[in-house]
């Protein structure tokens, strides 16, 4: 039996590449660490179930979790998600 040849499209170098989505009004966030605007955002909630917006930059990888306007530091988001033991 022949074997199947799949081709993928793939973008043309004449195209450019899609603008990100802006968020907060239209201001793109950056990186506080490297400034890059290379950003993934999550909104998330917490074992503890504190909701969070988790932030990972695709530059240089630093992360956050923002939390009723300020940054909660790694340890508090590894207590939070701790699974509670019934007893």
């Amino acid at each position: 039996m022949p074997k199947t040849r799949v081709t993928l499209p793939t973008q043309r170098e004449s195209e450019p590449l899609p603008e990100p989505l802006a968020q907060h009004g239209g201001v793109r966030p950056s990186c506080p660490a490297c400034g890059s605007e290379r950003l993934t955002t999550l909104g998330m909630v917490l074992t503890d179930g504190t909701p969070v917006s988790f932030t990972s930059c695709r530059n240089c990888e630093s992360r956050a979790w923002a939390h009723e306007g300020g940054t909660l530091p790694l340890s508090d988001v590894l207590l939070r998600t701790r699974k509670q033991l019934q007893d």
